[in-house]
């Protein structure tokens, strides 16, 4: 093999590897910017493209995807002179390569700092207490200022949150016996309403039981009241002769004499009967009286 074919087999070679290095694949949500003799010529998309060698210079594949930035706390001074740590959470989008890539020198540094600059002041016009309830205000508002400020960057801001709010120990120690006071008072009121409720339900139910005491009372009374009724208008309509009316006189005269009274007064018409009956009953009575006595 002679020089001519070496130096023709070499000049092959790098004809082949320049052809090689020129080609250019690009990816999904990606795009590249290329440059010739250091002056922007054109964005490639996605696909196989071709690179003029050593003329056109290609830059690094630039993401299109929704990026995720988390910045670090940064000291914000509330209205009411409160110095707070706040870390924020940012979510981008590349949505013009060329902007992207001359608009702004290093472009996550640049969002980092103008989310710091546009929390401290929204923060500033806000009190404590307002900046730990409006969250969602800042969120928004931030958003959009961000989106309008970044738009000459190629940047589209989609979601901005405020990931930790971080009040001086003290104010965090005030705050914590202050949720622990609330959540005492809470129990003592569900406590004092229990035990109202209670007693609430105890003297409903000692009413009612009073009243169906009495209704059972007065039910028996009626009851006793008509079965009396009911055996007198039987003793009526069998027409009793005088011999039953002295029995039954007689056996109320056992009753009374059963009791404490000392005196009796007998019907004329069971006198007879009740005669024996009443002197027995004074004899019983003063012999009760003298064993007391003793």
């Amino acid at each position: 093999m002679g020089p001519i074919e070496i130096i023709l087999i070499i000049l092959a070679i790098v004809v082949f590897l320049v052809v090689i290095f020129s080609i250019k694949v690009v990816r999904q949500s990606t795009v590249v910017v290329v440059e010739r003799l250091g002056k922007f010529r054109k964005i490639l998309e996605t696909g196989i493209h071709f690179v003029l060698p050593f003329f056109e210079k290609a830059s690094k594949p630039i993401s299109l995807k929704e990026r995720v930035a988390d910045f670090a706390p940064q000291p914000v001074i509330t209205k009411d002179n409160v110095t707070m740590q706040i870390d924020t959470v940012v979510y981008f989008q590349v949505t013009d390569a060329k902007l992207f890539t001359y608009g702004v020198e290093n472009p996550i540094r640049a969002i980092e700092n103008l989310t710091a600059t546009t929390l401290r002041n929204l923060v500033g016009e806000l009190e404590l207490d307002g900046t730990l309830t409006s969250r969602d205000t800042v969120n928004s508002k931030m958003r959009s200022i961000l989106d309008e400020a970044t738009d000459p960057w190629g940047i589209k801001i989609n979601r901005v949150e405020l990931k930790n709010i971080l009040p001086p120990q003290d104010i965090q120690n005030a705050m914590e016996k202050q949720m622990r006071a609330e959540r005492e008072r809470r129990e003592a009121i569900l406590k004092a309403e229990g035990e109202k409720r209670s007693n609430i339900l105890v003297a409903e139910g000692e009413k009612e039981a009073m009243i169906l005491r009495a209704e059972a009372k007065k039910a028996s009374v009626i009851a006793e009241a008509e079965a009396t009724a009911t055996a007198i208008k039987m003793i009526n309509d069998a027409n009793p002769n005088a011999a039953y009316l002295t029995l039954q006189g007689y056996e109320a005269l056992k009753s009374v004499a059963n009791g404490k009274s000392t005196k009796l007064i007998v019907p004329s018409e069971i006198q007879n009967i009740s005669g024996l009956l009443a002197s027995m009953k004074e004899v019983l009575s003063l012999e009760k009286t003298d064993e007391e006595k003793k």
